[in-house]
This record gives structure tokens, sequence and C-alpha cells, in this order.
């Protein structure tokens, strides 16, 4: 099993999570954060410092949002690793609350 970030994430990309991943296994896109499953060891480090709780594990995630797995997976073979927590964008927060966000997804 691994982790995956979802929805949620979708133009908030607060990055505390990547401060407490041990094995840098997320990725970096230009509105959303991916975590590798190859190489996340399912430590659960990640889950609750997501201010926006977009992370879950993978037999949690909820049904609607259940092609995110495979999304991150996609992600995680062409966006940079990201290893150091950032400043989110400066309209996060205006974000993090905002529900159905697909739309503004960027590859």
């Amino acid at each position: 099993m691994t982790f995956v970030v979802t929805e949620s994430c979708i133009k908030c990309k607060y990055t505390d999570c990547v401060e407490v991943c041990p094995v840098d296994c997320f990725v970096e896109g230009p509105n959303f954060l991916a975590i590798n499953p190859d190489e996340c060891i399912d430590c659960a480090l990640c889950e609750p410092e997501c201010p926006v709780q977009a992370i879950f594990p993978e037999d949690d995630v909820p049904d609607p949002q259940k092609h995110f797995v495979k999304l991150n997976a996609e992600c995680a073979k062409r966006w940079p690793t990201i290893t150091a927590k950032k400043d989110p964008p400066p309209d996060a927060d205006e974000w993090k609350d905002i529900p159905n966000k697909l739309q503004y997804f960027e590859k």
C-alpha cells in the first residue's frame, strides 16, 4: 500500500508533507503534489501534516477520487522530486476549502 495525494491539494500545494517524508517520495507539478508509489514506504508521517487533508492511504481514498491513485503514479514519472518545504501559492488559503477542483489540475 502507498499513500495518495487527492483533489484537495490542487491549487493549494502546501508542502508540510514534504518536510516529514523520510524517503523523498513527493513530486511537484505546477499546482499539485503527488506521491511516487514506488518510493513511498507507507510510514504515514505525511498524512497528518497536510493542512487540507488531501493525503490518504491508497485503500482509503474516497471512491469519487480513486482516479488519483493512477494520477499520482503518472505524475511521479514526469515531475521532479521535491525534498524541502516551500511557501504555498499566494492564494492557497482561498482554494483550500473549494471542492471539485480537478478542472484546475495542471500537468
